[in-house]
């Protein structure tokens, strides 16, 4: 991220006019799509099922976690459990956490030292490996945990002194070149992207996390005066010939190929995703860019997204956007409309600058306005089919609330739960439906109890559960998050119970319950009702399988009996209630499947 440059260097580095790097490569292909219209008022919409809402948390100089390097370990625990719970509450559902900031690592690791950000001295143990809790925690919240990667950062500065002994530099001073008072990973040598893909699997094959992330630091952001040191480089490993600019975007290219690659054989569920610079490239420079006037990620960085999307070598990109929909150097609604053409059917997820709220800069002072923000999340919501959620930098920022807009966040536009997002070239196999789902209601609180179903044909169990609640006469759809109670994370259970203390007395319930697998299909639903609650004590079972039905269900609207009622439907439960006496027979009907299979993806 490149919050840590200095804020002058900075903008003066994004919105200036790099002309010797004008050129596109020789092997960009044109993109020749229709250009649709930028959308500057966001189209109401209904808040959206699935949807990412996440967080950077970063641990580079201890931007968000943790906040000091001498802390305990016990310190650094409550302080994350504590960020996490006003991340969740807030709506929160993936946090992207920044595990090797700098060649270093928060986790235990054989090949790098411990981060100096951890414990204040590269290489000194902190007595606990973070990485599991962090993980855990994030779990237990129903958040997705991307492990974030810088993969060429050797080091924030060029003291080689004080490097820990196991440091990379130590044994292999020739993978590294200095630039602008970093140590820098040469992206150009063979086992330089060998090393960082052993680096990235030794994490995914030891840890749960559920994605690797990189962020925009390829080759160095240029800094006038400095040279990148890639000559020899460039000489012995350059077989086709190619220009330096085009071997540099090779290189980088490689390095993206090779990860995607070697995640996917390891682990099918773990996805992987970058989050490049905000502009590719400006229209002035090749036909096909946005109609920018920025510095270029693809001509500055050598990183050329488009190329990793065209090829299937990222499942999701997450463009950094930190500018207001006012900028008229490189607009926010100018540039998500580019990239919502430009994703070649994987995810997209937007980038937001939370942190700008906080600037009191006169280069853009729509940042002042406590609606931007909501404004750009329901500017992404327009895209409806393109946009799939949005990320902010960083924790912190969200956490301080600047101008209100994190209550406006946890109040109105993520107030209702969100699944995320599916990602059917990995998986699109939905689990099985679970099962043996009854329901206890003595008066207003109803009590759910359900077990998991067998393993779906792919072997892919349930990995969590999605409540819903339909009060009488309103129609079950599986598309409005309004009436979803609670996604319950399985955590290796087998036996769930969720008692619903929001029900009131004098209503009948439908709920549905299904279950959703690691890449967030979701199967088919079991069902159950409270009907015959107003004759007194209800205890129902759900139907063996998945109702089916021509038309679509609603809840029954039972009379209200004076005396003790007998009601009795095909396929569903029977009880008679009499002096406080329930008896419960159940007869089970084999229904064909068919809406319930369209109205839940089955």
């Amino acid at each position: 991220m490149r919050c840590c440059l200095p804020f002058a260097a900075s903008l003066a580095l994004l919105f200036s006019s790099v002309t010797a790097w004008a050129q596109p490569s020789a092997a960009t292909a044109p993109l020749t799509k229709f250009k649709s219209p930028v959308l500057t008022t966001p189209i109401p919409a209904p808040p959206p099922k699935r949807e990412l809402r996440g967080v950077w948390i970063a641990t580079v100089e201890n931007i968000d976690w943790p906040s000091r390097r001498n802390l305990t370990p016990e310190q650094q625990r409550q302080e994350y459990i504590r960020m996490l719970d006003q991340q969740q509450r807030t709506g929160i559902n993936a946090v992207f956490v920044q595990v090797r900031p700098a060649s270093d690592a928060f986790y235990q690791s054989s090949l790098e030292p411990w981060s100096k950000w951890l414990t204040g001295q590269q290489g000194k143990a902190p007595g606990w490996d973070p990485l599991p809790f962090l993980i855990e925690e994030a779990h237990k919240r129903n958040m997705e945990f991307h492990a974030w990667f810088n993969p060429y950062r050797g080091s924030t500065d060029t003291t080689t002194a004080r490097l820990a002994p196991n440091h990379p530099y130590r044994q292999h001073p020739e993978w590294f070149f200095r630039y602008s008072g970093k140590l820098l990973y040469n992206p150009g040598l063979p086992e330089v992207r060998n090393y960082i893909t052993k680096i990235i699997m030794d994490v995914v094959r030891r840890y749960d996390i559920d994605g690797v992330h990189f962020d925009d630091y390829f080759y160095p952001y240029p800094d006038p005066g400095q040279v990148i040191r890639d000559e020899r480089a460039f000489a012995q490993y350059n077989e086709q010939k190619l220009s330096l600019p085009d071997w540099r975007r090779r290189n980088v290219n490689q390095l993206v190929q090779q990860v995607h690659d070697s995640i996917d054989a390891e682990k099918r569920w773990v996805k992987f995703g970058i989050s490049p610079f905000g502009v590719w490239m400006n229209q002035a420079s090749h036909p096909d860019g946005s109609d920018t006037k920025a510095f270029q990620g693809h001509t500055g960085l050598y990183a050329d997204a488009l190329e990793w999307l065209r090829q299937g070598w990222v499942d999701y990109v997450l463009p950094q956007l930190y500018w207001s929909t006012n900028f008229k150097l490189a607009s926010y609604a100018t540039l998500i409309e580019w990239w919502s053409r430009n994703r070649y059917d994987r995810h997209l997820y937007i980038g937001h600058g939370a942190y700008r709220m906080f600037e009191s800069t006169k280069s853009d002072t729509t940042w002042r306005n406590p609606g931007e923000l909501p404004k750009q999340v329901r500017l992404n919501r327009s895209y409806p089919t393109d946009i799939s959620g949005s990320v902010f930098f960083s924790a912190k920022s969200v956490l301080n609330n600047p101008l209100k807009t994190t209550d406006s966040l946890r109040e109105n536009l993520f107030r209702y739960p969100a699944l995320l997002p599916t990602m059917p070239w990995k998986d699109a196999v939905p689990p099985r439906t679970p099962q043996g789902l009854t329901l206890v209601r003595a008066s207003g609180p109803v009590t759910l109890t359900w077990r998991p179903g067998p393993a779906a044909a792919d072997g892919d169990s349930a990995h969590a559960f999605v409540v819903y609640r339909f009060a009488r006469g309103e129609q079950p759809t599986p598309d409005d998050p309004k009436h979803i109670l609670l996604i319950q994370p399985r955590a290796g259970r087998n036996n769930f119970t969720f008692v619903d203390t929001t029900a009131q007395a004098s209503i009948d319930y439908a709920y549905y319950i299904t279950a959703i697998d690691r890449l967030q299909n979701e199967s088919g639903p079991t069902r159950v009702t409270t009907l015959g609650s107003a004759a007194g004590p209800v205890i129902a079972q759900s139907d063996a399988e998945p109702a089916a039905a021509a038309t679509p269900p609603v809840v029954p609207t039972p009379p209200v009996a004076a005396e003790p009622a007998v009601i009795e439907k095909p396929g569903t439960t029977k009880i008679t209630s009499s002096a406080g006496n329930v008896t419960v027979k159940t007869k089970t009907k084999t229904k064909k499947r068919g809406f319930f299979g369209r109205l839940f993806g089955r």
